[in-house]
């Protein structure tokens, strides 16, 4: 058998939690429970009410919403020890997006919303915490539009090519390896562009020699010549 790892262990990974005490920590770990979910299958979705908090331990999840036609907008793609679904924290009552399962098992602490508010209460750091943290969603969210508006379409799938290498990139050398779980499609639905889009710009990159791919890896030859 695995090591049982303690939700205060996890606590304890997270710069997020370090402002709490021990007392702290063992109250936080009282409102907290384990789940997980298979691939596909939701955490959250449109409509539902927003009173837990999140914590990713096992797997890969992506956050989005879904157009009335069905169309997709994937808004980040999360990896272990992220925190999500915190906008119930700050008077958000319904959730607006949905979270997705997208590896093989995903698992994750789901913190009860009322006894974290009673937490911050208490302690005014992990109420800056918070503060701190829905305002990096919004700096993403701001950053991403400007990227819509002023960016074409190579540009914005170039852009995300090299940020999943800075956050999950192995170095060799000067070229960097990521693996993901992503379709081409849903790097569309994250970049903003189509699966056709998508499909050409990786093959230009490819025969001008500055990436190389297959369906669950990356391969940038040069990030400093991805352009």
């Amino acid at each position: 058998m695995g090591k049982v790892i303690s939700f205060t262990d996890i606590f304890r990974q997270l710069s997020f939690f370090q402002v709490l005490s021990e007392g702290e920590l063992h109250e936080l770990e009282k409102i907290s429970r384990l789940r997980s979910v298979p691939r596909y299958k939701y955490i959250f979705y449109p409509g539902e009410c927003a009173d837990k908090l999140y914590i990713l331990t096992e797997g890969i999840i992506k956050t989005g919403r879904q157009s009335e036609d069905e169309r997709e907008v994937i808004k980040s793609v999360l990896h272990p020890l992220s925190i999500f679904g915190e906008l119930g924290l700050v008077g958000v009552e319904t959730r607006s997006e949905f979270a997705m399962a997208m590896s093989q098992t995903v698992s994750f602490i789901e913190i009860d919303v009322n006894g974290f508010k009673e937490l911050m209460r208490k302690n005014h750091e992990l109420s800056m915490n918070v503060l701190n943290l829905v305002g990096g969603r919004l700096q993403r969210t701001e950053k991403k539009l400007e990227s819509l508006i002023f960016k074409d379409a190579r540009t914005r799938i170039i852009d995300f090519l090299k940020e999943m290498a800075r956050l999950r990139g192995r170095r060799v050398g000067y070229e960097m390896l990521f693996k993901h779980c992503l379709t081409q499609q849903e790097i569309a639905n994250i970049t903003g562009t189509s699966r056709q889009t998508v499909t050409s710009v990786l093959n230009e990159l490819r025969k001008e020699n500055l990436i190389n791919f297959n369906r669950r890896s990356i391969l940038i030859r040069d990030i400093t010549k991805l352009a």
